[in-house]
Parts: C-alpha cells; structure tokens; sequence
C-alpha cells in the first residue's frame, strides 16, 4: 500500500519542479475556528525558482509569510516561528482544482480549518455610462443604515451629517454594490482620528488623521497595500472630499480633486473585511469602532 501512496506524491513533486504548481496564485480563504469564522486571502508566487507568499490576516495589513515549504502535494507555511512558550503556528494546505483547504496548527494542535477558492481575476472593462449620483445617506436619520453592532452603535444623524462621537460599532448600507462611483466626505476634528470607507464590505480606504509613519496605513490609502500618491496633508479640522471609483478590482481614489490611485489593483481584501467573497457585489460599511468621526453628502453612482 505504501509504494501506491507515494507515487502521486512522487509525480505531483515532478510537477511542480515542473512549474505547474497548482499553489500559484490568489485564493480568498474561511478560517473556521471554535471561536469564529474569518476571511483572510493567500497569495503564492515564484521568486527566484523558490515559492513566495503573503496573507491577510481578520485584522492588521497584509504581510509575508517567513517561510513556505512544499512537502509532497502540501504547502506547509510557517506564519509565525516558536517563541518563548509560545508554539509556531503553521498552515497546511491542499488544492483541488479552483479549491484550496486544509488546518491551520499551533505547534501539533490543530487549531481552524482553512477552505477557500481561487480568487476571481474581476479584471473588466469601465461602463461606458454611469447613472447619476443617488444619495445613500438621507440627511436625517439611518435610514439605509446598519450598525454592524447594534448594542454598541453610536452614529446618528444631526444636521445633515452622519456622526459617530466616540468609539462604537461600524455600520453599513442595507444595499449591495459591484461596479460604482462613490463620493463620501469626511471630517475628523482631532488628531489620531482613524476611520475607513470598505468598498463592498472588502476593501479598505484609509480615512482620519492617524498621522502615523507607515504610508500605506495613512489617509487615502488602500489599507495596507497601495499609499497614496502624492500624500495630501491631513486636514485636521477641514472637510475632506473623497471621489471613489471601483471597477473590479481596480480602484481609482480623487482626494479634494487629487488624483491619489489611478487604476490601482487591489491584490485582495484587506483586514476587518465581512466576508471573502470577493467575486460578489457587496455593501459600504464605515469604520466607528476607532472613534469620533463625521460624514456626509455619500452618494452613488453605478454602471448604466
């Protein structure tokens, strides 16, 4: 029994020796514990005849994995190395055709499944004609509106604006968008104010003024994996105009009529996402759970 075992091990080592290993490339992930489930994406690529790959983790930016080892027909990567007393934690994954699953362990404990697809290219041309802009915020109240954690919700509706005053829940529209044209403006009267607008719940604009040192995590960025270009000053106290526009996944980010992404393709979704699945439409949702923060004149625009 044995010797049959190891042949297709044999042959599928063959193969990818071979360059086709079924790995490369994207996949949108379920990380399925005890506790919860998560999204996170994988990416795995060829650098220098060695594999390479990042992930997503459900919250932070996206980052490389330290080591990625090919073991038969399984990609074993090595998220984070033993320390102290703490157990390396690992992934060992398997493909089927578009499917990808397997366990995620800590030390020899497995600790959540994996099951994922390959990630869709979204890779489409833009509409030749949008329809005209519609407001997605009524001025007076949430109508239109779910706060992700209704027992913590702070926003609220006031003067024409959609205002969260402190730390509190996230909140989305009841509707779904594919392809659209967004414009929201937002102000953030103090320092370190740190909010985002998700594009179909998955993709995160970087709003507020953390003024950190990272520019990949600052105002107008794609969270974690495009820094606007140029970085526009944060505008403590002046309100801020963004114009959105999402195309597959191509984003295009005008900032008080800026262009700071032109056509920018974002690789996968980024931390705090609602789901991974990424090939279908999805709501906006803005970021309350960091603090104060305003809103208003959101509206849409979509393929027509």
């Amino acid at each position: 029994m044995k010797k049959y075992l190891l042949l297709p091990i044999f042959a599928a080592g063959v193969a990818f020796a071979q360059g086709s290993n079924p790995f490369l490339g994207r996949w949108d992930l379920m990380v399925t514990s005890p506790r919860n489930s998560v999204p996170d994406w994988l990416e795995v690529t060829r650098s220098g005849g060695a594999l390479a790959a990042r992930y997503q983790p459900s919250g932070g930016a996206s980052r490389p994995i330290q080591q990625v080892t090919l073991d038969g027909s399984r990609l074993i990567l090595t998220l984070g190395p033993a320390a102290n007393n703490r157990p390396a934690q690992t992934w060992e994954l398997t493909v089927s055709g578009d499917k990808i699953g397997g366990v995620q362990k800590n030390g020899e404990t497995e600790s959540a499944k994996l099951e994922g697809v390959r990630a869709p290219a979204l890779q489409r041309a833009a509409p030749k004609a949008w329809s005209a802009p519609e407001p997605l915020f009524n001025g007076k109240d949430l109508t239109g509106w779910e706060p992700l954690n209704p027992a913590n919700n702070k926003w609220t509706a006031q003067n024409g604006e959609l205002v969260n005053p402190e730390r509190g829940s996230n909140i989305r529209t009841s509707r779904k968008f594919d392809d659209f044209k967004l414009h929201v403006e937002l102000l953030c009267s103090e320092e370190h104010c740190n909010s985002g607008v998700y594009l179909r719940g998955r993709y995160e604009i970087q709003m507020g003024t953390e003024g950190g040192t990272q520019p990949s995590h600052e105002q107008g960025a794609v969270y974690g994996m495009a820094a606007p270009s140029p970085a526009l000053p944060l505008g403590i106290g002046q309100w801020q105009v963004f114009d959105i526009t999402l195309v597959g996944r191509n984003v295009t980010v005008v900032q008080n009529g800026t262009k700071i992404h032109d056509n920018v393709e974002i690789p996968g979704f980024t931390g705090g996402a609602l789901d991974a699945n990424e090939g279908e439409p999805g709501p906006f949702f803005l970021q309350g759970d960091h603090g104060p923060v305003k809103y208003r004149n959101i509206t849409v625009s979509v393929p027509r």
